[in-house]
């Protein structure tokens, strides 16, 4: 059985980790509000570059358009969205487990599959896993992503994809739904898919392009793809706060019940010791009659 200063310790030490791990809440919570408000107002503008971007497509030659010309599926490129950062619950392992699961079920599909991963935990995750197919990892731009920072992969991708390195993209992130809910998404960013006609709105709106349709289009695809990555990155990094937030909250839970414990144990001990030396001098006084 441990000693009174032994369970006191431990009682000090689970303290110090409730309070640690509030303040993380505390801090989770805070960076969720503005994360969660970035990504809810990026959804919008990347729907309507979308329908934009159908609209466009409707009335020009695909094949003009290297990225939304669809070729013979043998190489692809997966992009991974983390965090550098742990203790944010099953955020990081539920998007890697998806990953690998994504290539394992493709593998036969395509000739060869590359990832690409945004954030630490994701490469750690699987570097002994599918290591070989790691090409490029990206740290450190996950906790305030920019759209610089966006546009920089989108154009990476782009250029490896309009030089025929890849016939596929996607992206596979966490898509924030709430502070205790994360999606697990896997989609498609290249070759673009329009919409069908009936889901572009005004689709029979004829709009004046400067200096033509065509050239407007093409300037739009590549900049979709950097929007639809941008979008990724927010809606990752709102979900990521809202599973540190949720994760921080019930280790704090945990904390209280285990110190309520161990002060329940602790005062027993005392009560079991202090009885036990009354009975020593009860005992030491009647041998003394």
């Amino acid at each position: 059985m441990p000693s009174l200063k032994d369970i006191k310790k431990r009682i000090g030490s689970v303290k110090n980790t409730e309070q640690i791990t509030k303040a993380m809440k505390m801090v989770a919570a805070a960076k969720l509000r503005r994360a969660q408000e970035a990504a809810v107002a990026a959804r919008p503008y990347a729907e309507k570059l979308h329908e934009v971007v159908s609209h466009l497509a409707q009335s020009e030659e695909i094949d003009d358009q290297p990225l939304l010309k669809r070729r013979g599926a043998e190489r692809a490129l997966v992009v991974l969205m983390t965090a550098d950062r742990g203790l944010c619950g099953g955020f990081n392992a539920n998007v890697s487990k998806e990953a690998e699961r994504f290539i394992r079920q493709n593998e036969e599909g395509f000739t060869d599959i590359d990832l690409m991963i945004i954030g630490r935990k994701g490469r750690d995750f699987l570097k002994n896993r599918i290591g070989d197919k790691i090409t490029k990892v990206h740290e450190n731009i996950t906790t305030d992503a920019t759209y610089k920072t966006a546009q920089l992969i989108g154009q990476e991708i782009v250029d490896a994809y309009c030089e025929e390195k890849y016939d596929a993209v996607y992206v596979i992130y966490n898509a924030f739904q709430s502070a205790i809910v994360q999606i697990v998404t896997v989609e498609r960013i290249l070759p673009i898919q329009p919409k069908e006609t009936e889901e572009v709105n005004d689709a029979n709106i004829d709009y004046i392009y400067e200096p033509n349709q065509g050239l407007v289009l093409s300037q739009l695809l590549p900049k979709m793809v950097e929007v639809q990555l941008f979008r990724a990155l927010l809606e990752s990094g709102a979900s990521e706060q809202g599973a540190r937030m949720s994760s921080m909250d019930s280790a704090s839970r945990n904390a209280a019940e285990m110190i309520d414990k161990l002060t329940l144990q602790y005062n027993r001990a005392r009560q079991a010791a202090i009885t036990k030396e009354l009975m020593e001098i009860i005992s030491g006084a009647e041998s003394i009659k």
